[in-house]
Protein backbone atom coordinates (compact mmCIF):
# COMPACT_ATOMS: atom_id res chain seq x y z
CA UNK A 1 0.00 0.00 0.00
CA UNK A 2 1.12 3.48 -1.04
CA UNK A 3 2.46 5.70 2.16
CA UNK A 4 1.93 8.70 -0.06
CA UNK A 5 -1.84 7.99 -0.22
CA UNK A 6 -4.34 9.76 1.85
CA UNK A 7 -7.94 10.25 2.34
CA UNK A 8 -9.90 13.66 3.94
CA UNK A 9 -13.51 12.43 5.04
CA UNK A 10 -15.79 15.67 5.36
CA UNK A 11 -18.55 14.45 7.90
CA UNK A 12 -19.30 18.07 9.08
CA UNK A 13 -23.02 18.22 8.09
CA UNK A 14 -26.68 18.15 9.32
CA UNK A 15 -28.53 15.91 6.63
CA UNK A 16 -31.25 18.24 7.53
CA UNK A 17 -33.32 16.41 4.38
CA UNK A 18 -33.60 12.89 6.57
CA UNK A 19 -35.18 15.11 9.58
CA UNK A 20 -36.56 13.47 11.77
CA UNK A 21 -34.08 10.68 11.74
CA UNK A 22 -31.14 13.11 11.17
CA UNK A 23 -30.75 15.39 13.77
CA UNK A 24 -28.38 18.43 14.56
CA UNK A 25 -27.07 16.48 17.37
CA UNK A 26 -27.05 12.72 15.66
CA UNK A 27 -26.65 13.54 11.45
CA UNK A 28 -27.26 11.24 8.70
CA UNK A 29 -23.55 10.36 8.49
CA UNK A 30 -23.11 8.49 12.02
CA UNK A 31 -26.65 6.48 11.27
CA UNK A 32 -27.59 3.04 9.94
CA UNK A 33 -30.08 4.65 7.43
CA UNK A 34 -29.94 1.74 4.84
CA UNK A 35 -30.12 -1.29 7.40
CA UNK A 36 -26.79 -2.81 7.12
CA UNK A 37 -25.37 -2.77 10.59
CA UNK A 38 -23.36 -0.26 9.73
CA UNK A 39 -23.39 3.89 9.93
CA UNK A 40 -22.85 5.74 6.57
CA UNK A 41 -19.05 7.24 7.98
CA UNK A 42 -18.23 3.43 8.65
CA UNK A 43 -18.65 2.01 5.68
CA UNK A 44 -16.85 5.30 3.90
CA UNK A 45 -13.70 4.35 6.51
CA UNK A 46 -14.02 1.11 5.67
CA UNK A 47 -13.22 1.65 1.99
CA UNK A 48 -10.26 3.77 2.31
CA UNK A 49 -8.69 1.38 4.33
CA UNK A 50 -8.19 -0.63 0.94
CA UNK A 51 -6.42 2.71 -0.44
CA UNK A 52 -4.34 3.74 2.05
CA UNK A 53 -2.48 2.98 5.69
CA UNK A 54 -5.15 3.64 8.61
CA UNK A 55 -2.74 6.82 10.13
CA UNK A 56 -3.22 8.25 6.61
CA UNK A 57 -6.91 8.65 6.99
CA UNK A 58 -8.64 11.60 8.54
CA UNK A 59 -12.13 12.98 9.08
CA UNK A 60 -13.14 16.59 8.91
CA UNK A 61 -15.73 17.20 11.30
CA UNK A 62 -18.02 19.61 13.30
CA UNK A 63 -16.45 20.10 16.75
CA UNK A 64 -19.97 19.41 18.23
CA UNK A 65 -19.28 15.25 16.30
CA UNK A 66 -15.79 14.37 18.13
CA UNK A 67 -17.48 11.88 20.72
CA UNK A 68 -19.43 10.66 17.63
CA UNK A 69 -16.56 9.96 15.10
CA UNK A 70 -14.42 8.56 17.95
CA UNK A 71 -17.20 6.22 19.16
CA UNK A 72 -18.17 5.08 15.43
CA UNK A 73 -14.56 4.98 14.48
CA UNK A 74 -12.19 3.79 17.48
CA UNK A 75 -8.78 3.54 15.79
CA UNK A 76 -8.79 6.49 14.93
CA UNK A 77 -5.55 8.68 16.50
CA UNK A 78 -7.17 12.03 17.79
CA UNK A 79 -4.83 13.40 15.82
CA UNK A 80 -6.83 12.08 12.76
CA UNK A 81 -9.60 13.49 13.59
CA UNK A 82 -9.68 17.64 12.54
CA UNK A 83 -12.63 19.86 14.03
CA UNK A 84 -14.44 22.58 12.80
CA UNK A 85 -15.27 25.18 15.39
CA UNK A 86 -18.09 26.44 12.47
CA UNK A 87 -19.83 25.44 9.49
CA UNK A 88 -17.65 26.98 6.44
CA UNK A 89 -18.75 24.77 3.80
CA UNK A 90 -16.37 22.18 1.52
CA UNK A 91 -13.46 24.86 0.89
CA UNK A 92 -12.45 25.61 4.20
CA UNK A 93 -12.85 22.10 5.36
CA UNK A 94 -10.59 20.60 2.39
CA UNK A 95 -7.96 23.62 3.21
CA UNK A 96 -7.43 21.86 6.78
CA UNK A 97 -7.15 18.85 6.00
CA UNK A 98 -4.86 18.92 2.88
CA UNK A 99 -2.60 21.87 4.66
CA UNK A 100 -2.28 19.53 7.03
CA UNK A 101 -1.44 16.44 5.12
CA UNK A 102 1.00 18.78 3.10
CA UNK A 103 3.28 19.75 6.26
CA UNK A 104 3.15 15.56 7.58
CA UNK A 105 4.11 14.29 3.67
CA UNK A 106 4.34 17.18 0.96
CA UNK A 107 4.69 14.57 -1.65
CA UNK A 108 1.24 13.45 -0.11
CA UNK A 109 -1.54 12.13 -2.86
CA UNK A 110 -5.27 12.99 -1.33
CA UNK A 111 -8.28 11.85 -1.85
CA UNK A 112 -11.66 14.19 -0.35
CA UNK A 113 -15.01 12.52 0.20
CA UNK A 114 -18.02 12.93 1.60
CA UNK A 115 -18.84 11.05 4.50
CA UNK A 116 -22.70 9.68 3.55
CA UNK A 117 -22.63 8.16 0.34
CA UNK A 118 -23.18 4.83 -1.00
CA UNK A 119 -21.07 3.25 -3.14
CA UNK A 120 -22.40 -0.49 -4.25
CA UNK A 121 -19.48 -1.96 -6.36
CA UNK A 122 -16.66 -0.88 -4.13
CA UNK A 123 -14.13 -3.06 -6.42
CA UNK A 124 -14.76 -0.13 -9.21
CA UNK A 125 -14.71 2.51 -6.90
CA UNK A 126 -11.28 1.48 -5.75
CA UNK A 127 -9.84 0.96 -9.19
CA UNK A 128 -11.27 4.55 -9.86
CA UNK A 129 -9.45 6.45 -6.76
CA UNK A 130 -6.33 4.53 -7.40
CA UNK A 131 -6.42 5.44 -11.20
CA UNK A 132 -7.32 9.20 -9.88
CA UNK A 133 -4.12 9.15 -7.54
CA UNK A 134 -1.81 7.81 -9.85
CA UNK A 135 -3.00 10.76 -12.49
CA UNK A 136 -3.28 13.58 -9.78
CA UNK A 137 0.67 12.59 -8.65
CA UNK A 138 1.89 12.30 -11.85
CA UNK A 139 0.04 14.84 -13.63
CA UNK A 140 -0.35 17.54 -11.03
CA UNK A 141 -3.90 17.95 -11.58
CA UNK A 142 -7.19 18.49 -9.95
CA UNK A 143 -9.13 15.46 -10.83
CA UNK A 144 -13.07 15.14 -9.78
CA UNK A 145 -15.06 11.86 -10.24
CA UNK A 146 -17.90 12.08 -12.56
CA UNK A 147 -20.57 9.20 -12.38
CA UNK A 148 -22.33 8.15 -15.86
CA UNK A 149 -25.77 9.63 -15.50
CA UNK A 150 -28.91 6.80 -15.72
CA UNK A 151 -31.56 9.51 -15.80
CA UNK A 152 -31.98 13.25 -15.85
CA UNK A 153 -31.98 13.91 -12.12
CA UNK A 154 -32.41 17.15 -11.15
CA UNK A 155 -31.09 16.89 -7.16
CA UNK A 156 -27.17 16.51 -8.50
CA UNK A 157 -24.60 18.70 -9.90
CA UNK A 158 -23.50 17.94 -13.52
CA UNK A 159 -19.88 18.06 -14.85
CA UNK A 160 -19.39 18.28 -18.84
CA UNK A 161 -16.54 17.43 -20.45
CA UNK A 162 -14.14 17.51 -23.53
CA UNK A 163 -12.87 14.86 -25.66
CA UNK A 164 -9.28 16.56 -24.46
CA UNK A 165 -7.97 13.60 -22.05
CA UNK A 166 -4.67 12.74 -20.25
CA UNK A 167 -3.63 9.26 -18.81
CA UNK A 168 -6.71 8.10 -21.23
CA UNK A 169 -9.22 7.96 -19.32
CA UNK A 170 -9.08 11.41 -17.66
CA UNK A 171 -10.90 14.25 -19.81
CA UNK A 172 -10.65 18.15 -19.44
CA UNK A 173 -13.60 19.67 -17.84
CA UNK A 174 -15.37 22.04 -19.38
CA UNK A 175 -18.03 23.69 -17.18
CA UNK A 176 -19.72 22.74 -13.63
CA UNK A 177 -23.77 22.86 -13.58
CA UNK A 178 -25.35 23.35 -10.20
CA UNK A 179 -28.88 21.60 -9.96
CA UNK A 180 -30.43 22.14 -13.40
CA UNK A 181 -34.33 22.31 -13.80
CA UNK A 182 -35.73 18.91 -15.22
CA UNK A 183 -35.60 20.28 -18.99
CA UNK A 184 -32.24 21.59 -18.67
CA UNK A 185 -31.28 18.12 -17.12
CA UNK A 186 -32.82 16.09 -20.02
CA UNK A 187 -30.86 17.93 -22.42
CA UNK A 188 -27.79 17.36 -20.74
CA UNK A 189 -28.33 13.34 -20.64
CA UNK A 190 -29.60 13.90 -24.04
CA UNK A 191 -25.54 15.25 -25.08
CA UNK A 192 -24.02 12.84 -23.72
CA UNK A 193 -20.90 14.60 -22.56
CA UNK A 194 -22.26 15.58 -18.81
CA UNK A 195 -21.94 13.87 -15.46
CA UNK A 196 -22.78 13.83 -12.22
CA UNK A 197 -21.33 15.36 -9.92
CA UNK A 198 -19.93 12.66 -7.25
CA UNK A 199 -18.17 15.49 -4.91
CA UNK A 200 -15.34 13.17 -5.03
CA UNK A 201 -12.22 15.02 -6.02
CA UNK A 202 -8.63 13.59 -5.93
CA UNK A 203 -5.10 15.88 -6.16
CA UNK A 204 -1.20 15.74 -5.17
CA UNK A 205 -1.17 17.97 -1.83
CA UNK A 206 1.47 20.47 -4.06
CA UNK A 207 -1.36 20.92 -6.62
CA UNK A 208 -4.06 22.04 -4.07
CA UNK A 209 -2.51 23.99 -2.32
CA UNK A 210 -1.42 26.19 -5.06
CA UNK A 211 -4.77 25.89 -6.38
CA UNK A 212 -5.93 27.82 -2.97
CA UNK A 213 -2.52 30.23 -3.63
CA UNK A 214 -3.81 30.87 -7.35
CA UNK A 215 -8.32 30.66 -6.36
CA UNK A 216 -8.55 31.77 -2.74
CA UNK A 217 -5.84 33.48 -1.76
CA UNK A 218 -7.00 34.84 1.36
CA UNK A 219 -8.02 30.89 2.46
CA UNK A 220 -4.49 30.20 1.55
CA UNK A 221 -2.76 32.48 3.77
CA UNK A 222 -5.21 32.13 6.82
CA UNK A 223 -3.55 27.82 6.60
CA UNK A 224 -0.55 28.56 5.20
CA UNK A 225 -0.35 30.69 8.85
CA UNK A 226 -0.96 27.37 10.76
CA UNK A 227 2.39 25.63 9.33
CA UNK A 228 4.04 26.09 12.30
CA UNK A 229 1.59 24.36 14.66
CA UNK A 230 -0.09 21.36 12.84
CA UNK A 231 0.21 17.99 14.50
CA UNK A 232 1.16 19.95 17.88
CA UNK A 233 -0.81 20.30 20.99
CA UNK A 234 -1.02 24.13 19.71
CA UNK A 235 -3.07 22.95 16.53
CA UNK A 236 -6.78 22.83 17.32
CA UNK A 237 -6.92 26.48 19.07
CA UNK A 238 -5.03 27.82 16.95
CA UNK A 239 -7.06 26.66 13.61
CA UNK A 240 -10.30 27.31 15.80
CA UNK A 241 -9.35 30.94 15.87
CA UNK A 242 -8.28 31.32 12.30
CA UNK A 243 -11.62 29.24 10.94
CA UNK A 244 -13.45 32.67 12.00
CA UNK A 245 -12.09 34.14 9.35
CA UNK A 246 -13.11 31.91 6.49
CA UNK A 247 -15.36 32.56 3.90
CA UNK A 248 -18.27 30.18 3.42
CA UNK A 249 -17.56 29.10 0.10
CA UNK A 250 -17.86 25.60 -1.49
CA UNK A 251 -14.57 24.12 -2.83
CA UNK A 252 -16.71 23.48 -6.52
CA UNK A 253 -17.69 26.98 -6.72
CA UNK A 254 -14.08 28.18 -5.17
CA UNK A 255 -11.37 26.32 -7.31
CA UNK A 256 -12.90 23.71 -8.74
CA UNK A 257 -14.77 25.94 -11.53
CA UNK A 258 -11.99 28.45 -12.17
CA UNK A 259 -8.71 26.27 -12.38
CA UNK A 260 -7.53 25.51 -15.75
CA UNK A 261 -6.24 22.18 -14.97
CA UNK A 262 -9.08 19.93 -13.33
CA UNK A 263 -9.94 16.85 -15.36
CA UNK A 264 -13.09 14.58 -14.95
CA UNK A 265 -13.14 10.36 -14.48
CA UNK A 266 -16.11 9.20 -16.28
CA UNK A 267 -17.09 6.16 -13.73
CA UNK A 268 -19.63 3.82 -12.82
CA UNK A 269 -19.67 1.92 -9.19
CA UNK A 270 -22.96 1.97 -7.99
CA UNK A 271 -23.35 5.10 -6.21
CA UNK A 272 -25.82 7.34 -4.65
CA UNK A 273 -25.49 10.55 -2.11
CA UNK A 274 -27.92 9.62 -0.10
CA UNK A 275 -29.42 13.18 -0.54
CA UNK A 276 -33.28 12.02 -0.26
CA UNK A 277 -35.83 9.48 1.08
CA UNK A 278 -36.25 8.96 -2.40
CA UNK A 279 -32.82 8.06 -2.78
CA UNK A 280 -33.42 5.70 -0.02
CA UNK A 281 -36.58 4.17 -1.38
CA UNK A 282 -35.00 3.55 -4.50
CA UNK A 283 -31.95 1.36 -3.02
CA UNK A 284 -34.04 0.06 -0.08
CA UNK A 285 -35.63 -3.60 -0.71
CA UNK A 286 -39.47 -4.04 -1.29
CA UNK A 287 -42.19 -6.08 -1.19
CA UNK A 288 -44.11 -7.28 -3.97
CA UNK A 289 -46.37 -3.66 -3.48
CA UNK A 290 -43.28 -1.27 -3.96
CA UNK A 291 -43.42 -0.50 0.02
CA UNK A 292 -40.05 -0.04 1.76
CA UNK A 293 -39.60 -0.84 5.25
CA UNK A 294 -36.49 -0.42 7.55
CA UNK A 295 -36.44 -2.22 10.43
CA UNK A 296 -39.87 -4.39 9.21
CA UNK A 297 -40.19 -6.61 12.02
CA UNK A 298 -43.26 -4.91 13.70
CA UNK A 299 -45.02 -3.13 10.63
CA UNK A 300 -47.80 -4.18 9.61
CA UNK A 301 -49.33 -2.89 6.31
CA UNK A 302 -53.09 -3.30 4.58
CA UNK A 303 -54.00 -2.19 1.04
CA UNK A 304 -50.50 0.19 1.24
CA UNK A 305 -48.34 0.72 -1.50
CA UNK A 306 -45.14 2.18 -2.86
CA UNK A 307 -44.46 3.67 0.69
CA UNK A 308 -41.29 4.39 2.62
CA UNK A 309 -41.39 3.36 5.94
CA UNK A 310 -38.54 3.75 8.75
CA UNK A 311 -40.19 3.50 12.55
CA UNK A 312 -38.00 2.29 15.57
CA UNK A 313 -37.43 -1.17 14.99
CA UNK A 314 -39.32 -1.85 18.52
CA UNK A 315 -42.51 0.28 17.87
CA UNK A 316 -45.88 -1.60 16.55
CA UNK A 317 -47.12 0.34 13.31
CA UNK A 318 -49.88 -0.64 11.16
CA UNK A 319 -50.43 1.52 8.44
CA UNK A 320 -54.02 0.95 6.20
CA UNK A 321 -54.83 2.42 2.95
CA UNK A 322 -51.50 4.25 2.50
CA UNK A 323 -49.84 4.68 -1.15
CA UNK A 324 -46.80 6.54 -2.18
CA UNK A 325 -46.12 8.25 1.53
CA UNK A 326 -42.95 8.69 3.03
CA UNK A 327 -43.55 7.22 7.47
CA UNK A 328 -40.77 8.27 9.48
CA UNK A 329 -40.39 8.49 13.19
CA UNK A 330 -37.71 8.91 15.31
CA UNK A 331 -36.86 11.25 18.58
CA UNK A 332 -40.12 11.76 19.50
CA UNK A 333 -41.26 12.94 16.34
CA UNK A 334 -43.45 11.30 13.30
CA UNK A 335 -43.32 12.40 9.73
CA UNK A 336 -45.87 11.73 7.38
CA UNK A 337 -45.95 13.00 3.69
CA UNK A 338 -46.77 12.44 0.01
CA UNK A 339 -43.58 10.70 -0.98
CA UNK A 340 -43.67 13.80 -4.10
CA UNK A 341 -43.55 16.18 -1.54
CA UNK A 342 -40.31 15.35 0.71
CA UNK A 343 -38.28 18.54 -1.12
CA UNK A 344 -40.26 20.31 1.68
CA UNK A 345 -38.46 18.48 4.67
CA UNK A 346 -36.35 21.65 5.16
CA UNK A 347 -39.15 23.89 4.96
CA UNK A 348 -41.04 21.88 7.68
CA UNK A 349 -37.76 21.54 10.05
CA UNK A 350 -37.25 25.44 9.40
CA UNK A 351 -41.16 25.26 10.75
CA UNK A 352 -41.21 23.36 13.56
CA UNK A 353 -37.95 25.07 15.21
CA UNK A 354 -39.73 28.88 14.55
CA UNK A 355 -42.75 27.35 16.71
CA UNK A 356 -41.09 24.75 19.09
CA UNK A 357 -37.33 25.81 19.46
CA UNK A 358 -33.99 24.00 18.55
CA UNK A 359 -34.51 20.85 20.47
CA UNK A 360 -36.83 19.01 17.92
CA UNK A 361 -34.04 20.16 15.74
Amino acid sequence: MNKNYYAIIMAGGIGSRFWPISRTSHPKQFIDILGTGKTLIQNTYDRFLKVCPPENIFVVTNEIYTGLVKEQLPAMADSQILTEPVMRNTAPCVAYGCFKIESINPDAAIVVAPSDHLILDEAAFITAIEKSLVTASEKQCLVTLGIKPSRPDTGYGYIQYTDQTINEDFHKVKTFTEKPSLDIAKTFIQSGDFLWNAGIFVWSAKAIVNAFNNYLPEMHEIFAEARSVYNTDEEKTFVHKIYQRCINISIDYGIMEKASNVYVLPSEFGWSDLGTWASIYQLADKDYVGNAVIPSEKVIMYDSSNCMVNVPGEKLVILQGLHDYIVVESNNTLLVCPRDQEQNVKQVVADVKNKFGAKYI
